[in-house]
């Protein structure tokens, strides 16, 4: 079962947000407290920008989505970054990662553009990124870090 976050998932969102940032999905952790914002806004804050999904495997939680929503005058509308796609172990490799992908595709139908990341390491979800239909970009991506915190 995909659905949206609930307050009693706090826990295990912000569990799973912090063993995403100290995997092979990311190059760098975050603090708690970004996790802890993302979790509220996401409950509380109405924001038109973000969205997240849970997945559950026989009643226990499985992995989430975490999304950024934005507009793109280069793709022709809005897009949907899935920003994280994270599987708890014991559920890897039973297909949590493509269901979800799937229901962001399903539920995003309209989005002009999908996008994510990876690192070259997490060879088994470039994998599945490419069986899904994304394709590498042909240009590095560039950042100003505002708030350093966040290379912790």
């Amino acid at each position: 079962m995909i659905r949206k976050f609930a307050e009693s998932d706090k826990t295990a969102f912000l569990t799973m947000c912090m063993d995403f940032y100290s995997g092979e999905g990311v190059d760098h952790t975050i603090p708690a407290a970004y996790a802890e914002k993302t979790f509220e806004i996401l409950l509380h804050g109405n924001s038109p920008f973000c969205d997240a999904y849970i997945c559950e495997r026989n009643g226990k939680t499985a992995g989430y989505a975490l999304l950024a929503i934005t507009y793109s005058n280069e793709a022709g509308g809005e897009v949907v970054w899935i920003e994280e796609l994270y599987t708890v172990p014991d559920a890897r490799g039973t297909g949590v990662a493509s269901e979800l992908i799937d229901y962001v595709l399903d539920n995003y139908s309209t989005a002009a553009r999908l996008r994510l990341e990876v690192t070259d390491e997490n060879e088994g979800a470039v994998r599945l990124y490419k069986k899904k239909g994304f394709v590498p970009l042909k240009y590095n991506q560039m950042e100003i870090l505002k708030n350093k915190q966040s290379m912790l």
